[in-house]
């Protein structure tokens, strides 16, 4: 983690005062939108959506509230009376006397009395024997003057002035919905009398001024709405009605419309739905809330702006870190999940999240994220550009890739690995300095350099260092592969062919001598070792030591490579000529050491590999017949000098280099 912080900072650093300029604009519009997407026409609808949806799943399941009940005229109502608007008023006085008769706590009429009619003295006659407190719909002209003219409410003003004897009162029965026809608060308090019919009817002076979301509450039973509704054609005749006194006695009657095309709204819960909700169960929703006496808390705006931070940072630090796609995507989905979740969350745990961002968190947070990685990977790319020419010169372009992508491959810890450690030397290079002038000798080393360089980054492998004409390289590290064993096999055999190119001169180029190569496979500790500010990417160990006595070993043996049998065991023996066994300066335990085919003058050969077999299990006839091969070919000196060898230390014997 701590590299990480220390590349993001670097990145900050690197990226120049224009782009963190241009970054920092995109971050301030990012943090705006997460606070204020509810003022931001586009998406206002998707927060309002979200709103609904949150406030559907989180609704509570109750059973039917005994607290209120609904009398509603119906479609049925309309046809049995034959009159649809405005609604027969001989009905609802009948019904008012009945209803009041079997003992209610109060009487609610969601019904504007706006414009006379011939049953008014019926209606007028009824409310003047009223026991029951009455609160009939009121709206004025003030509040609603599209719908409301002044003349209505003066009628309305002379009509209940006229019953103002019984227990008749108005009330304002508005209900404010948002710029969508939806309807999701409680309505602004009232600028003059009357108050609003929740106040007036429930006597509570608590909510008078409440601004807040409503509560929506579900049926827990399918077959028992949260209000019980109950047509008004049942209370028309004195006798039904009072089959019903244990519904109305004591509660809250609600009268008003329940019809397809009147006085509907929508709700929250109508995204999901589609249903929509009669205006007499909307003003049930409120007296039921107000009579629990529950608000929903608010959510400071202090809250809201540390909301919009946070989705703004994760999106930033999320995009400025240079995140493997197998990080990436859990982190993603993990900071969404929060983001998105945490609304339904708040709402769950009885907040008003009604203006708390919800898509406005995750704009916010996805445009913080495209600014922060696209500034990133700019500067990952020049980074990139830069290191590439670097890392190419000493790793595969696949190895390097790699650790562009995870840089903590060539952290400063070293690790305990193994690898195929391959040393290089050129015979006579220091005779051929001392004859030479200086710029012929920095010429043709750097070609021969270059070409070796090649070879092994051809093969795969990493490129420890150069010291003077050695080459030093190995594979297993940073990045291990199945076919290590395979690949430096292959270079050793390729740059002691290619060596041959420069053993003769060629124009100014001299000649030089032959090139000996050393291979060894074991354990060693490679990591950066030259701090933080120069990669330098190394390996330490025994293994490096040894694969350097084998290419000394090769001017002893006169061979062209010589590979351990630790090596020559994972590379396949098939692929080898056996040099016998030896013991190298500075290490007691004897190595038994190959040569590759296809090196200096070593072919395939299974009759000399036999006879040498034989030889090293004791049947020491068999050494007759290795030096007739030898004998036969005269030009293939290792061959010869391994018979030497075999006649001084005899059978499994052990060969002391100086």
């Amino acid at each position: 983690m701590s590299n990480r912080l220390a590349n993001l900072k670097l990145a900050i650093t690197q990226a120049g005062p224009l782009r963190l300029g241009v970054t920092l604009l995109v971050l301030i519009g990012a943090l705006l939108i997460a606070r204020y997407s509810w003022n931001l026409p586009l998406a206002l609808s998707a927060e309002r959506g979200l709103y609904d949806v949150r406030v559907d799943l989180t609704a509570a399941r109750v059973d039917q509230d005994d607290r209120v009940v609904l009398v509603v005229f119906t479609e049925e109502t309309l046809t049995a009376t034959g009159k649809r608007s405005p609604l027969d008023r001989t009905m609802l006085a009948r019904a008012l006397t009945n209803i009041d008769a079997l003992g209610p706590r109060a009487i609610g009429v969601d019904i504007l009395i706006d414009q006379p009619q011939p049953e008014d003295p019926v209606l007028k006659s009824a409310l003047l024997a009223m026991k029951t407190p009455t609160f009939f719909g009121f709206s004025p002209n003030a509040e609603n003057g599209e719908f409301v003219m002044p003349w209505q409410e003066a009628h309305m003003r002379a009509f209940f002035g006229s019953v103002a004897s019984a227990p008749v009162r108005m009330a304002n029965i508005r209900l404010d919905v948002d710029s969508d026809n939806a309807w999701r608060q409680w309505p602004n308090p009232t600028r003059q009398p009357p108050g609003l019919l929740v106040n007036r009817i429930t006597g509570l002076g608590s909510y008078t001024d409440y601004l807040g979301s409503a509560i929506f509450r579900k049926p827990q039973f399918a077959d028992r709405p949260v209000f019980a509704s109950l047509p008004v054609d049942l209370f028309g005749n004195a006798e039904t009605a009072a089959a019903l006194k244990d519904a109305i006695a004591g509660k809250i009657v609600l009268i008003g419309a329940d019809l397809p095309e009147a006085d509907r709204f929508i709700t929250p819960f109508s995204r999901l739905s589609g249903a929509t909700t009669p205006g007499v169960e909307l003003h049930a929703i409120l007296i039921a809330q107000a009579l629990d006496g529950t608000r929903q808390t608010p959510i400071p705006a202090a809250v809201l702006w540390g909301l919009a931070l946070l989705a703004v940072l994760l999106g930033a630090v999320t995009g400025g870190f240079d995140l493997g796609v197998r990080l990436l995507g859990p982190l993603v989905i993990a900071e969404v999940a929060l983001l998105g979740g945490l609304p339904y969350a708040l709402q769950n745990g009885g907040y008003d999240t009604y203006g708390l961002p919800c898509a406005g968190l995750g704009v916010g947070w996805l445009l913080a994220l495209m600014a922060a990685s696209t500034t990133a990977r700019l500067v990952g790319a020049d980074q990139r550009k830069f290191a590439q020419g670097a890392l190419g010169k000493y790793l595969p372009r696949d190895v390097a890739q790699q650790i562009l992508r995870n840089p903590e491959m060539l952290s400063l810890n070293g690790e305990r690995r193994p690898v195929f450690a391959l040393f290089s030397d050129i015979e006579g290079f220091t005779s051929m300095c001392q004859s030479q002038p200086p710029e012929i000798v920095a010429a043709t080393l750097n070609e021969y350099l270059d070409t070796m360089s090649e070879v092994v980054l051809k093969h795969g492998g990493t490129l420890d260092k150069f010291v003077a004409d050695a080459v030093i390289a190995f594979w297993g590290a940073p990045i291990a592969r199945p076919d290590d064993a395979a690949r430096a096999l292959a270079c050793a055999v390729e740059m002691s062919q290619a060596g041959e190119r420069f053993c003769h001169a060629e124009g100014e180029r001299p000649k030089m001598g032959r090139t000996r190569v050393g291979l060894h496979w074991g354990d060693v500790v490679v990591g950066n070792f030259g701090g933080e500010g120069r990669i330098q990417y190394t390996a330490l160990g025994d293994s490096m030591n040894v694969a350097a006595r084998l290419e000394g070993a090769n001017k002893s043996l006169k061979t062209a490579a010589l590979i351990s049998l630790e090596a020559a065991e994972q590379m396949g023996l098939d692929r080898f000529r056996a040099m016998g066994r030896v013991r190298v300066r500075g290490r007691d335990k004897p190595i038994e050491v190959f040569e590759p085919l296809g090196a200096g003058g070593a072919v395939a050969d299974p009759v000399s590999a036999g006879l040498y077999a034989a030889f090293d299990r004791g049947e020491t006839g068999a050494l007759d017949g290795l030096k007739a091969r030898a004998a036969a070919a005269p030009g293939d000196k290792a061959l010869a000098y391994l018979v030497t060898r075999l006649e001084q230390v005899g059978p499994g014997g052990i060969y002391d280099l100086d």
